[in-house]
């Protein structure tokens, strides 16, 4: 019996979800061993019980928490797809501000019609069974995840630097280029696509489990940025992790 498999997105630009249509080549591969039973982007199906359920967006509001309870108590595996949902992604920038303050800049005099909370990763709220990093993930990072899973056998992690993924590639280091790149504290997986093309690192795929933050900071600020800037770059997709 093929697994039921769901998608459901919280508080994102659903870019990730994007992705997984624009998988042209694969899609029709990927519908013969999955059974699709709820996904908003492509579908008016709805199901009650699923195999796999894939949450890109990050929790943000009361609505959120209640609603990922929802699907964690009707799912086999649960797995965060994207920034967003692995660790807030961009989202959690607005923590870096008090709330009301959010609230008053974004809604104005409608503020007290919208409840909202911090940005936070789905495993803030629920168990997580799984990751998809990146922003947005990548089509293969999806595909060696959702293979995995189908044939019963654990995915593949991710614990090297994006510098050693460069390193393979051959690629010349960006900073001997006069650019500031935050591959070596951001975790890999992404086959350096950005350094690769020439553009440096922004840490979309969130930090290694134990990053030199320090020594990344003294890194940046000696190649001709400010340190303010430095911790801007830092905070970028990673504000829920980083204590600056």
């Amino acid at each position: 019996m093929k697994p039921k498999v769901a998608f459901f997105d919280f508080t994102s630009c659903e870019g990730c979800q994007l992705n997984k249509l624009n998988l042209e080549n694969d899609l029709l591969d990927i519908l013969k061993h999955i059974d699709l039973v709820e996904f908003r982007e492509a579908m008016d199906d709805k199901a009650d019980f699923y195999d796999i359920a894939f949450i890109e967006g990050s929790i943000s509001s009361p609505s959120c928490v209640e609603r990922i309870h929802d699907i964690r108590r009707r799912s086999k595996i649960l797995v965060a797809l994207g920034a967003c949902a692995v660790n807030g992604g961009v989202n959690a920038m607005k923590n870096l501000h008090p709330i009301d303050e959010v609230r008053e800049t974004v809604y104005k005099e409608d503020k007290y019609l919208f409840a909202t909370l911090p940005a936070m990763a789905v495993s803030a709220i629920v168990k997580v069974d799984y990751e998809v990093h990146g922003c947005p993930m990548t089509q293969q990072d999806f595909l060696k995840l959702l293979i995995a899973l189908v044939l019963g056998k654990e995915p593949p992690k991710y614990g090297s630097p994006v510098c050693v993924e460069c390193k393979l590639n051959e690629n010349e280091c960006l900073y001997n280029r006069g650019m500031v790149c935050l591959g070596p504290i951001t975790r890999g997986g992404c086959d350096a696509i950005c350094p690769s093309f020439g553009q440096f690192c922004t840490g979309c795929r969130g930090l290694l489990d134990d990053p030199n933050l320090d020594g990344m900071l003294e890194v940046m600020t000696s190649h001709g940025i400010s340190l303010d800037e430095a911790k801007k770059r830092m905070l970028l997709y990673n504000a829920n992790e980083v204590q600056l």
